[in-house]
């Protein structure tokens, strides 16, 4: 019940942060992870407390549709991802964080284009930025375990973690994806919360 967000200090390592790392796979790592955790403040869990944490609503109806249909969209999206041959995702188990992954990637892509202040952005330089995202969420893990972190757990397994940046604009021209590749989604089927 604390309007506060948390982060270990452990996190500020490798995947996630390199000091060594160029800005743009800081941003991509690390970044997205901060976009992740401030966005629960403005979801539909967020959506229940005030700015002086009362359990009060403070969207517009406007804006509930808005997020509803978006939200939608987004568990089509997820539910549509095959783990095994008898096995999808659950996309509304896991709705709540994959769109605080969907906005803290948006919201880490914009702030890391702010920090150029004007420098132009080479494809070289957005390759670095989705690449330290995906980095981020490196992960191997046994089959049974898979099977029961998509029976139970509110967070999509980590492989599927990276498939949000179908959804941002920005990707397509950093690794020249075209239609008909396995993650080409068209412009009016990505998701767009904010």
């Amino acid at each position: 019940m604390q309007n506060a967000l948390n982060f270990p200090a452990a996190i500020l390592q490798a995947p996630y942060f390199d000091q060594n790392a160029s800005d743009a796979m800081n941003y991509g790592g690390i970044g997205a992870i901060i976009g992740h955790e401030i966005s629960h403040s403005f979801d539909d869990q967020g959506a229940q407390f005030d700015a002086a944490g009362r359990l009060r609503d403070w969207w517009t109806k406007e804006d509930g549709e808005h997020f509803r249909q978006a939200s939608a969209a987004l568990v089509a999206q997820y539910s549509a991802y095959e783990a095994f041959p008898d096995l999808k995702l659950d996309g509304q188990l896991t709705l709540s964080e994959n769109l605080a992954d969907l906005a803290g990637l948006a919201a880490a892509y914009d702030a890391y284009r702010v920090s150029l202040a004007g420098k132009p952005v080479t494809p070289d330089a957005d390759r670095q930025f989705f690449l330290g995202y995906a980095q981020s969420w490196r992960d191997k893990e046994r089959d049974a375990a898979l099977r029961n972190q998509i029976a139970t757990d509110g967070h999509a397994p980590a492989k599927w973690r990276t498939y949000t940046v179908r959804n941002l604009d920005p990707w397509y021209p950093a690794f020249d994806v075209q239609p008909g590749q396995k993650l080409y989604l068209a412009p009016q089927q990505r998701v767009r919360v904010w």
